[in-house]
């Protein structure tokens, strides 16, 4: 077991293959997690019990949709394995070591897991199901140009039918996500299992900690003048004028104007807007309090300013097309911000002032400027970042930063095609290192309750196979799964 935890932290290349390899598998299309909200099978625990598997290369036979296994109430069929291979291939995975038994085993675990939830009445809420797939079918739409692209690719008749399908797998999967965290959720460690679970690993086989920094920022936004404002909501009334009194074509202007790369080339169209969608709250408002047919009057969002044009209503959804604008920034706006932002560097390299007092008094970036800068790795949740799995951008500037000393200055866009000006330091830099029980030891605890969990998954597992019926086909009678599968 401690093994397969060491094995993880070096995150080898058939862990990240299958990691990406499962989520695919459940989801069954091609989607970007962090654009879409898809809920993945993101528990890395089930995922490193599928690595004690066995190695045997995929069958050479396929069955057209034969069942590969019954677990409960879901059936597994060949075809969804299949699946999981084209999709892999089309992401350009290599699955010459990722076999046929590893994902039928995962898929069962899934499986496994979700049945159980039905049983112990663990509730999602169809419109939290609804919200997650509205936001799957904009991102496919975006991606491939239609929504009779889409269906073709996923070798369904219309929409309709790809939604039921994206329904059904995605609330598998929440619920095998629940169910597991139901399971692990009191598992703790004391500081005596954590001193065990360390010092029962040999010396030579401790983990190996990459090199790790601390960043701090400081970000000066070019200001935005009140007549720039005004000339871009005087652009979008002549738009809607024009439309309104000369029957211009709304579809037609977005596709000209618009500065929304998710549907301009769309003419703006967003289809299925629910008032529960995760759409910013003004956008939210105007799409439901029109009629349709009708336009907004030009109004402002976080992402900048737009018109909104209802174009079908359909019960509690609604069909709407959109043309997004930004304020232009003065070239004077741009000089200033430049000016300000080399001063303040300047004054941090003369060591008149510290990186963490400018920050404080001058940053543009509210998330970070009362703790002087220091940003948090989105993913941990805490102050370090491994310099092999930063963001490309963020690591150029900074990758050959001593501590304390200060990037040149930048220009970072953010997620609504606002331009910044920024500059970087290093507060702090930690070296590629063996595993320290005193310096580690959080990362310590976190392994040693990573293992308890395995255990405590483990039991909890083979003891439910017990209970639930399973049905798997002759042809995995020989994979040598993680749990007691074949009920021996």
């Amino acid at each position: 077991m401690k093994q397969t935890i060491l094995k993880s932290i070096k995150m080898n290349k058939f862990l990240l293959v299958l990691l990406f390899s499962t989520a695919i598998m459940q989801a069954q299309v091609v989607l970007e997690p962090d654009s879409t909200g898809v809920v993945k099978s993101n528990d890395s625990l089930v995922v490193q019990q599928v690595m004690k598997r066995d190695t045997l290369k995929p069958f050479k036979r396929y069955k057209a949709e034969g069942v590969s296994a019954v677990v409960g109430e879901y059936v597994i069929l060949d075809s969804d394995i299949d699946k999981a291979y084209v999709e892999m291939q089309s992401q350009g995975i290599s699955i010459e070591d990722i076999t046929r038994c590893q994902l039928m085993g995962k898929l069962m675990e899934d499986k496994l897991y979700a049945h159980q939830a039905k049983q112990d009445s663990l509730m999602v809420p169809d419109a939290e199901i609804n919200g997650m797939i509205d936001q799957q079918m904009q991102y496919m739409i975006s991606e491939l140009g239609s929504e009779e692209k889409v269906a073709a690719y996923y070798r369904k008749d219309n929409m309709a039918q790809l939604r039921t399908e994206l329904f059904e797998v995605n609330k598998s999967i929440k619920l095998a996500n629940l169910m597991q965290q139901k399971v692990i959720e009191k598992v703790e460690v004391t500081p005596e299992e954590v001193r065990t679970f360390f010092f029962s690993i040999p010396e030579e086989e401790r983990p190996v900690f990459g090199a790790e920094i601390e960043i701090a920022q400081i970000v000066v936004d070019p200001e935005i003048t009140q007549q720039a404002k005004d000339e871009v909501v005087a652009k979008l009334n002549a738009m809607r004028a024009d439309i309104i009194d000369n029957g211009a074509s709304f579809a037609t202007k977005a596709v000209l104007y618009s500065k929304d790369p998710g549907s301009n080339s769309k003419g703006g169209l967003y289809l299925g807007v629910k008032r529960d969608s995760p759409w910013a709250k003004e956008f939210k408002d105007q799409a439901f309090s029109l009629l349709e047919g009708e336009i907004s009057e030009p109004f402002e969002t976080e992402f900048g300013y737009h018109i909104l044009y209802v174009e079908k209503i359909r019960g509690q959804e609604v069909d709407v097309r959109h043309i997004l604008m930004f304020p232009e920034v003065s070239q004077q706006s741009i000089d200033a911000a430049q000016k300000k932002i080399d001063d303040l560097k300047a004054k941090i390299e003369a060591g008149e002032i510290t990186f963490a007092e400018a920050a404080r008094k001058n940053s543009d970036d509210k998330e970070t400027r009362n703790n002087g800068g220091q940003l948090i790795n989105p993913i941990s949740f805490d102050t370090k970042f491994d310099l092999t799995k930063m963001d490309p951008t963020l690591s150029a500037q900074v990758y050959n930063l001593n501590e304390s000393e200060v990037s040149k200055v930048f220009t970072d866009r953010d997620r609504t095609g606002k331009s910044s000006l920024k500059i970087l330091t290093v507060t702090k830099k930690y070296e590629e290192h063996k595993a320290d029980y005193t310096k580690d030891y959080e990362r310590i605890k976190q392994l040693a309750l990573r293992e308890k969990q395995f255990k405590t998954i483990n039991k909890w597992q083979n003891d439910k196979i017990k209970d639930t019926y399973i049905s798997i086909n002759q042809d995995y009678q020989g994979c040598d799964f993680a749990g007691n599968w074949m009920k021996k």
